[in-house]
């Protein structure tokens, strides 16, 4: 470098520590620019999770709409056999309940196996350099 060409000692010797204080400082901010690439992938991984989750158990277990409108129906006074719940349909929201639980398991888990496994390939990367 040029600028650590000096006759004068004290400057030179102060050029010196302002480029190791610049190093430090660059190599500080990559560490927080990885540290924050980390918590932000995790958090994709885990918010996408959660928003699959989600859709799964709506779609799954009906929307609150229908409710609502079957609820405006019986209001109104109009009788259908949607009105008394068969025997069938328990079964068959007990199933899809169940589905969702372990959809969202197994959703979980997909992610935890993700998250881990891209942590211990930063984590080695990190080991290498």
């Amino acid at each position: 470098m040029e600028l650590l060409d000096t006759d004068d000692p004290i400057k030179g010797e102060l050029l010196m520590k302002t480029a190791r204080h610049r190093e430090e400082l660059e190599q500080e901010t990559r560490a927080i620019a990885e540290r924050t690439e980390k918590i932000v992938t995790n958090a994709i991984v885990i918010g996408g999770a959660l928003a699959l989750s989600y859709f799964l158990y709506t779609q799954l277990s009906g929307s609150k709409k229908k409710k609502s409108k079957k609820k405006a129906e019986q209001d109104a006074g109009v009788e259908d056999e949607a009105e008394a719940p068969s025997v069938a349909s328990s079964i068959l929201s007990e199933v899809g309940s169940a589905l969702v639980a372990q959809g969202g398991a197994l959703l979980l888990s997909l992610a935890k196996e993700k998250l881990t496994e891209y942590l211990r390939a930063q984590a080695d990367k990190n080991q290498a350099s």
